[in-house]
């Protein structure tokens, strides 16, 4: 399959919106998505962007019955290590559905280490449900490794009411 890897730009935010509720639907949370397409334009292109991005596009004659030819992406961010440094955070690896088994998630991960390790990054984070086996399976075969398994360690999260309650002083 024929597909090339590339930093996103403001133009592609369109899709990438599309292939975040994409993702969302195959994760049977798509009522969680908030994000709009201007949201990703402003926060990921304005003078100081809170994520990066890349695309996986395929040329025109394997674009999708719909017409699409970016058919992947990866969002990530930088972040710190009190133990270790620099780190790289990757908030989402997408492929559609019909590219998968295409070495394409491979190359949108692959390319986020090598930001990541031109940026003085020690590791590479990120989250996977539990029943995503395909994933969780992907995901250790490219040598990563399961932090709550093995250190215990579980992702937290605060926000809304509680969020907003934390916050005061």
């Amino acid at each position: 399959m024929d597909f090339s890897i590339r930093a996103a730009n403001v133009e592609d935010c369109k899709d990438i919106a599309r292939m975040i509720l994409e993702l969302a639907e195959y994760e049977k949370v798509a009522d969680h998505v908030k994000v709009t397409q201007r949201d990703l334009e402003q926060d990921g292109f304005s003078k100081n962007p809170f994520f990066h991005g890349i695309v996986a596009e395929v040329p025109e004659q394997h674009k999708t019955k719909e017409g699409h030819t970016k058919i992947g992406y990866a969002l990530y961010f930088y972040s710190y290590s009190s133990w270790s440094g620099r780190a790289v955070y990757m908030e989402d690896l997408y492929v559609m559905p019909e590219f998968r088994g295409k070495s394409i998630g491979k190359a949108l991960m692959s390319k986020v280490a090598q930001l990541g390790l031109a940026a003085g990054c020690n590791q590479l984070n990120f989250t996977v449900l539990d029943w995503n086996k395909p994933s969780l399976d992907f995901y250790l075969s490219q040598g990563s490794f399961d932090v709550t398994a093995d250190m215990g360690y579980h992702c937290m999260r605060c926000e809304g009411e509680a969020l907003e309650h934390l916050a005061q002083p």
